[in-house]
């Protein structure tokens, strides 16, 4: 096993494990309302990506795992999400069991400026724009060079232009790459 997937595994299990305990509840109530992204945007976000099995797919405000989900199914990468609804966390957890692909996806009731974003290889997001400025130092900070980070809607704004940015069918997407 890739020693970065054996350690996002690690630590997606431990914060798993403390969440299903109980022992951790975020203290902010979500930023924004749970708007899910089209299945047509989740395939071109993750192909806009060049997501493979060795990548470790985190998804910022995961809502009901699709993103996640997807990227275990079809290119084989393990998945995390990261969501502070927790009955989205039990939709999500619902969608995995139906999906097969439970040995490859967690997810993590956790606050997403909390939450360790280090052992990522590819970050999707779908949040506001207000949301993703505060994202940016985390992500200067937190992320490996050549991490990869895939919004859906909103870009970081002159702060951090995108490398690319494609249409899906009338949605924009955006791609950035750590450096």
């Amino acid at each position: 096993m890739v020693p970065r997937l054996a350690t996002a595994l690690t630590a997606a299990t431990l914060l798993v494990a403390t969440a299903s305990a109980g022992q951790f509840r975020p203290n902010r109530v979500p930023d924004a309302p749970f708007v899910p992204t089209p299945d047509s945007v989740v395939d071109a976000m993750l192909e806009l990506a060049h997501v493979t099995s060795a990548d470790v797919v985190y998804d910022l405000g995961s809502g009901d795992g699709r993103i996640p989900i997807t990227a275990a199914k079809k290119y084989g990468a393990f998945g995390v999400g990261i969501e502070m609804d927790s009955l989205l966390i039990r939709r999500s957890n619902d969608n995995l069991k139906q999906a097969g692909v439970g040995d490859r996806v967690r997810f993590v009731y956790g606050d997403l400026f909390e939450t360790d974003l280090s052992g990522a290889s590819v970050v999707t997001m779908f949040l506001l724009p207000r949301v993703i400025d505060r994202l940016i130092p985390k992500f200067k900070r937190e992320l490996r060079p050549g991490t990869r980070i895939v919004s859906h809607k909103f870009d970081m704004g002159e702060t951090w232009p995108p490398e690319q940015s494609q249409d899906v069918n009338g949605l924009t997407i955006y791609l950035w790459t750590v450096k």
